[in-house]
């Protein structure tokens, strides 16, 4: 009887340990958005882009026209490169700090 207890007692605190590593946290969250918001900040437009028809001449719409989705993600992908560049590396310096001390 007391080596039963004992074994649900160890199945309960895995299962205590493992609920607990997967939590779904704030931090989570942020660092998943820092991690999407890296990936944009990388792509380069020689090098990448224009391989998949997305180059610096895609896009490009006459005065008045609408852009389309493909011209109005390019731009953002532009602006999260210009704008993002500074903010970025204080966020991900911020993180690695966070990381390193709390693990």
């Amino acid at each position: 009887a007391a080596l039963k207890k004992k074994i649900l007692k160890t199945k309960k605190s895995r299962r205590r340990r493992r609920s607990a590593s997967m939590a779904f946290t704030l931090y989570s969250l942020i660092q998943t958005a820092i991690l999407c918001t890296n990936a944009v900040a990388v792509l380069h437009e020689e090098r990448f882009l224009s391989k998949i028809g997305w180059g610096v001449d895609q896009g490009v719409g006459g005065f008045g026209d609408d852009p389309g989705v493909k011209a109005q993600i390019l731009n953002l992908v532009r602006s999260v490169r210009t704008v993002m560049r500074v903010p970025l590396i204080i966020v991900n310096s911020a993180c690695i700090v966070l990381l390193l001390l709390f693990g």
